[in-house]
Protein backbone atom coordinates (compact mmCIF):
# COMPACT_ATOMS: atom_id res chain seq x y z
CA UNK A 1 0.00 0.00 0.00
CA UNK A 2 1.46 3.13 -0.70
CA UNK A 3 1.56 6.15 1.51
CA UNK A 4 -1.13 8.26 2.13
CA UNK A 5 -1.81 11.89 4.20
CA UNK A 6 -5.43 11.84 5.41
CA UNK A 7 -7.47 14.72 6.65
CA UNK A 8 -10.21 12.50 8.14
CA UNK A 9 -10.65 8.51 8.90
CA UNK A 10 -13.07 6.36 8.94
CA UNK A 11 -12.34 3.32 10.98
CA UNK A 12 -14.85 0.22 10.12
CA UNK A 13 -14.82 -2.27 12.51
CA UNK A 14 -16.33 -5.65 12.47
CA UNK A 15 -16.52 -7.17 15.94
CA UNK A 16 -16.84 -10.74 16.52
CA UNK A 17 -16.16 -11.31 12.08
CA UNK A 18 -13.20 -13.63 12.70
CA UNK A 19 -10.89 -14.00 9.69
CA UNK A 20 -8.93 -17.02 10.88
CA UNK A 21 -7.22 -18.47 13.76
CA UNK A 22 -5.14 -15.64 15.83
CA UNK A 23 -2.14 -17.13 17.21
CA UNK A 24 -3.54 -17.72 20.69
CA UNK A 25 -6.53 -18.83 20.17
CA UNK A 26 -6.14 -22.18 21.61
CA UNK A 27 -5.47 -20.43 25.00
CA UNK A 28 -9.19 -19.06 24.67
CA UNK A 29 -10.70 -21.90 23.59
CA UNK A 30 -10.77 -20.93 19.71
CA UNK A 31 -8.77 -22.93 17.87
CA UNK A 32 -10.37 -23.31 14.24
CA UNK A 33 -11.84 -20.16 14.23
CA UNK A 34 -12.92 -18.42 11.25
CA UNK A 35 -16.49 -16.71 11.28
CA UNK A 36 -15.87 -15.14 8.02
CA UNK A 37 -15.18 -17.83 6.21
CA UNK A 38 -17.68 -19.83 8.33
CA UNK A 39 -20.28 -17.80 6.99
CA UNK A 40 -19.03 -17.36 3.20
CA UNK A 41 -19.49 -20.99 3.26
CA UNK A 42 -22.66 -21.86 4.96
CA UNK A 43 -24.82 -19.52 2.73
CA UNK A 44 -23.63 -20.49 -0.41
CA UNK A 45 -21.23 -17.02 -1.20
CA UNK A 46 -21.33 -13.52 0.11
CA UNK A 47 -23.09 -10.98 -1.76
CA UNK A 48 -20.94 -7.67 -0.42
CA UNK A 49 -19.55 -5.73 -3.21
CA UNK A 50 -19.14 -2.58 -1.16
CA UNK A 51 -16.98 -4.46 1.29
CA UNK A 52 -14.97 -6.19 -1.54
CA UNK A 53 -14.16 -2.59 -3.06
CA UNK A 54 -13.25 -1.07 0.41
CA UNK A 55 -10.35 -4.57 0.56
CA UNK A 56 -12.20 -6.88 2.96
CA UNK A 57 -11.21 -9.70 0.09
CA UNK A 58 -7.88 -8.97 -0.09
CA UNK A 59 -7.48 -10.09 3.53
CA UNK A 60 -9.66 -13.93 3.52
CA UNK A 61 -10.15 -16.43 0.29
CA UNK A 62 -13.67 -17.36 0.20
CA UNK A 63 -17.03 -17.58 -1.73
CA UNK A 64 -17.63 -14.26 -2.46
CA UNK A 65 -14.54 -12.13 -1.40
CA UNK A 66 -13.12 -11.15 -3.86
CA UNK A 67 -10.27 -8.63 -4.68
CA UNK A 68 -10.74 -5.46 -7.16
CA UNK A 69 -7.94 -4.06 -8.85
CA UNK A 70 -7.90 -0.61 -6.91
CA UNK A 71 -9.35 -0.86 -3.68
CA UNK A 72 -11.27 2.36 -2.07
CA UNK A 73 -9.95 1.71 1.09
CA UNK A 74 -6.56 0.66 3.22
CA UNK A 75 -7.47 -2.63 4.85
CA UNK A 76 -6.00 -5.09 7.34
CA UNK A 77 -6.55 -7.55 10.05
CA UNK A 78 -5.60 -7.80 13.85
CA UNK A 79 -4.18 -10.11 15.96
CA UNK A 80 -4.46 -8.35 19.47
CA UNK A 81 -1.40 -7.84 22.12
CA UNK A 82 -3.38 -6.85 24.98
CA UNK A 83 -3.69 -10.31 27.23
CA UNK A 84 -7.59 -10.55 27.22
CA UNK A 85 -10.54 -11.92 24.44
CA UNK A 86 -12.74 -9.22 25.02
CA UNK A 87 -14.35 -6.77 22.46
CA UNK A 88 -13.65 -3.70 24.73
CA UNK A 89 -10.07 -4.50 24.85
CA UNK A 90 -9.73 -4.77 21.35
CA UNK A 91 -10.52 -1.49 20.23
CA UNK A 92 -8.99 -0.04 23.10
CA UNK A 93 -5.61 -1.20 21.45
CA UNK A 94 -7.30 -0.08 18.13
CA UNK A 95 -6.33 3.46 19.69
CA UNK A 96 -3.28 2.51 21.43
CA UNK A 97 -3.66 1.10 24.65
CA UNK A 98 -2.06 -1.81 25.52
CA UNK A 99 -3.94 -4.15 28.47
CA UNK A 100 -1.05 -6.38 30.20
CA UNK A 101 -3.79 -7.94 32.73
CA UNK A 102 -7.04 -9.65 31.37
CA UNK A 103 -9.91 -8.32 32.97
CA UNK A 104 -11.92 -10.19 35.58
CA UNK A 105 -14.29 -13.00 34.38
CA UNK A 106 -16.45 -15.36 36.34
CA UNK A 107 -16.04 -19.15 35.78
CA UNK A 108 -18.60 -19.59 38.35
CA UNK A 109 -21.33 -18.00 37.63
CA UNK A 110 -22.39 -14.37 38.73
CA UNK A 111 -23.07 -13.70 42.42
CA UNK A 112 -26.36 -15.06 43.62
CA UNK A 113 -27.37 -11.33 45.33
CA UNK A 114 -26.98 -10.17 41.43
CA UNK A 115 -29.18 -12.82 40.00
CA UNK A 116 -31.86 -12.33 42.60
CA UNK A 117 -32.01 -8.49 42.18
CA UNK A 118 -32.22 -9.24 38.62
CA UNK A 119 -35.32 -12.04 38.99
CA UNK A 120 -36.62 -9.22 41.31
CA UNK A 121 -36.61 -5.89 39.17
CA UNK A 122 -37.59 -8.38 35.99
CA UNK A 123 -40.03 -10.15 37.68
CA UNK A 124 -38.81 -13.37 35.62
CA UNK A 125 -36.56 -16.53 36.46
CA UNK A 126 -33.05 -16.31 35.51
CA UNK A 127 -31.87 -19.35 33.82
CA UNK A 128 -28.03 -20.28 32.92
CA UNK A 129 -26.02 -18.07 34.99
CA UNK A 130 -23.11 -19.79 33.71
CA UNK A 131 -20.13 -19.50 31.01
CA UNK A 132 -21.06 -20.50 27.92
CA UNK A 133 -21.36 -19.07 24.40
CA UNK A 134 -24.26 -17.68 23.09
CA UNK A 135 -25.31 -20.76 20.71
CA UNK A 136 -24.38 -23.19 23.37
CA UNK A 137 -26.94 -22.10 25.70
CA UNK A 138 -29.73 -21.53 23.08
CA UNK A 139 -29.11 -25.29 22.41
CA UNK A 140 -29.27 -26.10 25.80
CA UNK A 141 -31.86 -23.66 27.47
CA UNK A 142 -33.98 -22.00 24.44
CA UNK A 143 -36.79 -24.60 24.59
CA UNK A 144 -37.17 -23.29 27.98
CA UNK A 145 -36.69 -19.83 27.95
CA UNK A 146 -39.04 -19.55 25.21
CA UNK A 147 -41.78 -21.53 27.01
CA UNK A 148 -41.74 -20.37 30.55
CA UNK A 149 -40.45 -16.79 29.75
CA UNK A 150 -37.37 -17.16 31.92
CA UNK A 151 -33.79 -15.28 30.62
CA UNK A 152 -30.71 -16.57 30.00
CA UNK A 153 -28.11 -15.15 31.42
CA UNK A 154 -24.79 -15.92 30.19
CA UNK A 155 -20.91 -15.70 30.63
CA UNK A 156 -18.95 -15.50 27.83
CA UNK A 157 -15.59 -15.93 29.12
CA UNK A 158 -15.35 -11.95 28.56
CA UNK A 159 -15.77 -9.23 30.95
CA UNK A 160 -19.34 -8.77 30.40
CA UNK A 161 -22.83 -10.64 30.66
CA UNK A 162 -25.26 -11.37 28.20
CA UNK A 163 -28.88 -11.19 28.94
CA UNK A 164 -30.91 -13.33 25.76
CA UNK A 165 -34.50 -13.07 25.44
CA UNK A 166 -36.70 -13.85 22.32
CA UNK A 167 -38.94 -11.21 20.81
CA UNK A 168 -41.81 -13.58 21.21
CA UNK A 169 -41.12 -14.46 25.03
CA UNK A 170 -40.48 -11.24 26.19
CA UNK A 171 -44.30 -9.75 25.25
Amino acid sequence: MSERKYNRVFLVVMDSLGIGNAPDALEYGDEGSDTLGSIARAVGGLRIPNLNQLGLGHLKDGPGLEQVETPLGDFGKMNELSKSKDTMTGHWELMGLFVDKPFRTFENGFPDALISQLEEETGRKIIGNCVASGTEIIKELGAEHVDTGALSFIHPRIRYYKLQLTKKSFH
